[in-house]
């Protein structure tokens, strides 16, 4: 899942961000309503955390233009405010739910998981190619019955891989969805990640280097 944090209380935004990133959610932080609306211009998120009060553009304003823009993204409206009124008119500008600030950080966990998950359309249970077994919900995988233990990112790249059913996946697509903003476009994660999942993953050789293009499994 990739979440776009919009709050100018920066201590707040980057407190959200690692604890979201610790759950293994890509995240990128904005610190007002213009830059929100130039990120999510070229990026497709799959929430937004979007606080109300925001300087340059006011959050309304945000969320008016992302809901008549027809964005994608699931929109988490927070504020300082209480009043029944302020959740009314916060949701009839299209938010998809509302959080009272101050909150605890496991009901924003758990709404952002809500949301993301009528954001991205449903897996199947387990995803099956080439004798490996992936199993979301569980974060489990299996090579011909033998357990494959993988670290959070390898894991994420080999569910693209999968989900791609044996097109390829080029870079740019791959640091989209399991990195955050913060990656340098230039390195070389990609291929140490590769490296590693084709090792954990065994003989024969499964996923494939496609030259200028990609990789593919």
């Amino acid at each position: 899942m990739r979440v776009l944090i919009v709050e100018d209380e920066e201590m707040l935004a980057d407190l959200t961000a690692e604890g979201l990133r610790a759950k293994t959610m890509a995240v990128d932080v904005v610190y007002d309503g213009a830059d929100a609306l130039y990120r999510t211009s070229y990026i497709d998120y799959d929430v937004i955390i979007l606080d109300r009060d925001l300087p340059e553009v006011h959050g309304d304003d945000v969320c008016r233009m992302l809901v008549k823009g027809r964005y994608p993204a699931r929109i988490l409206m927070l504020t300082a405010a209480d009043e029944v009124d302020d959740k009314i008119e916060g949701l009839s500008l299209g938010a998809d739910d509302y959080l009272t600030k101050p909150f605890v950080f496991g009901e924003l966990l758990a709404r952002v998981r809500a949301l993301g998950r009528r954001s991205i359309p449903p897996l199947p249970p387990v995803l099956e190619r080439a004798g490996i077994r992936l199993d979301p919900r569980h974060r489990s995988v299996t090579r011909d019955g033998r357990p494959v233990t993988l670290t959070n990112k390898e894991f994420l790249v080999l569910e693209e891989l999968m989900r791609a059913e044996g097109a390829v996946v080029s870079v740019e697509d791959l640091l989209t969805r399991a990195w955050d903003e913060h990656i340098d476009p230039f390195s070389n994660v990609v291929r140490v990640i590769m490296a590693t999942l084709r090792k954990k993953l065994g003989d024969p050789p499964v996923i494939q280097t496609v030259t200028g293009a990609g990789y593919r499994l």
